[in-house]
């Protein structure tokens, strides 16, 4: 005689599965995106630096007196001491003319009515620049000749 066989186990139910409430992930997705926006854009309107003409200074002075820009326009009234390394000259765009003071080397390329950028700051009416951008001509003529090559010398001695 054979034995009943013993019953077969019934397969267990299904484990419910714990959720999980997502509001410390979201919390730290946010606080992520804030930390990163405040450190990349907190101290951002401390280190911008504009660029204005003197006429656009002129309308905009209450706001930009005192901060770091850069000003452009055309050099008037250069004069620069080779001793001290001290350059005064008047910056105009033909509307608005400002008083500059720069002091260290000047490039050749420095004359008068030429395009010119600086940067630093406006102090009771003075720009007193940190840096001096000349900007010069985009073309570039190679002398084709012995005698260009000669002239060309004799004009930068």
């Amino acid at each position: 005689m054979t034995s009943p066989l013993p019953p077969t186990p019934s397969p267990l139910p299904q484990a419910r599965q714990r959720r999980r409430s997502p509001l410390p992930v979201v919390l730290g997705v946010v606080a992520l995106v804030g930390l990163t926006g405040f450190i990349a854009f907190g101290n951002l309107g401390k280190s911008l630096e504009y660029f204005v003409t003197p006429t656009e200074y002129a309308q905009q002075q209450a706001t930009l007196e005192g901060r770091p820009l850069r000003i452009g326009g055309l050099v008037r009234n250069a004069t620069y001491d080779p001793q001290t390394l001290k350059l005064a000259f008047t910056v105009t765009d033909g509307g608005a003319s400002y008083p500059v003071t720069y002091t260290g080397a000047v490039t050749d390329l420095f004359r008068e009515n030429q395009g010119v950028v600086v940067r630093g700051t406006f102090q009771g009416g003075i720009f007193h620049a940190s840096e001096l951008i000349v900007k010069h001509s985009e073309e570039y003529n190679v002398p084709k000749t012995q005698a260009d090559m000669d002239q060309l010398l004799r004009r930068s001695e």
